[in-house]
């Protein structure tokens, strides 16, 4: 059985995980990845939160004999390589705040002795963490452009 904490243990641990958790926060909002589709020609860059920070169109995606038809296609080049983004946002939150999720729900982290075990664990889906996935409508692997 593990030794009871007293109370000036526990807000200090406390304290120690909300410091950690805002420094993940902090390196998140200053991370960028970024998503490309059609080989590279759309590029979109995000940060770990999941704003859009930049979009880049190579003019080799223009044809000018046909606008419409490149219109069309720069529109599902750009969703796919945002959504590319966001995938590799994701993956980065969760590489981030993975481990504070674990501990809320008695996982435990480092310099915490058993986590903070709450029941049902705590709802921290207003930071991109725990709770329920949001929907995703990705496409496959190698799939760059929806078929038409």
């Amino acid at each position: 059985m593990e030794p009871q904490m007293d109370m000036q243990q526990l807000f200090a641990a406390a304290q120690q995980m909300q410091e950690q958790l805002m420094n993940a926060q902090q390196a998140l909002a200053d991370a960028e990845v970024t998503g490309t589709a059609g080989g590279g020609l759309v590029k979109a860059t995000v940060n770990g939160q999941g704003e859009l920070l930049d979009l880049t169109i190579a003019a080799a995606a223009v044809d000018p004999a046909d606008p419409e038809e490149t219109a069309r296609t720069i529109a599902d080049l750009v969703l796919a390589a945002v959504r590319d983004a966001y995938r590799a946002a994701e993956d980065l939150q969760q590489q981030q705040m993975g481990p504070f999720a674990a501990a809320m729900q008695g996982g435990g982290m480092p310099g915490m002795p058993g986590g903070l075990d709450l029941p049902g664990g705590l709802d921290l889906s207003s930071l991109g963490i725990g709770g329920p996935a949001p929907a995703r409508h990705d496409t496959e692997p190698g799939e760059d452009e929806p078929e038409r």
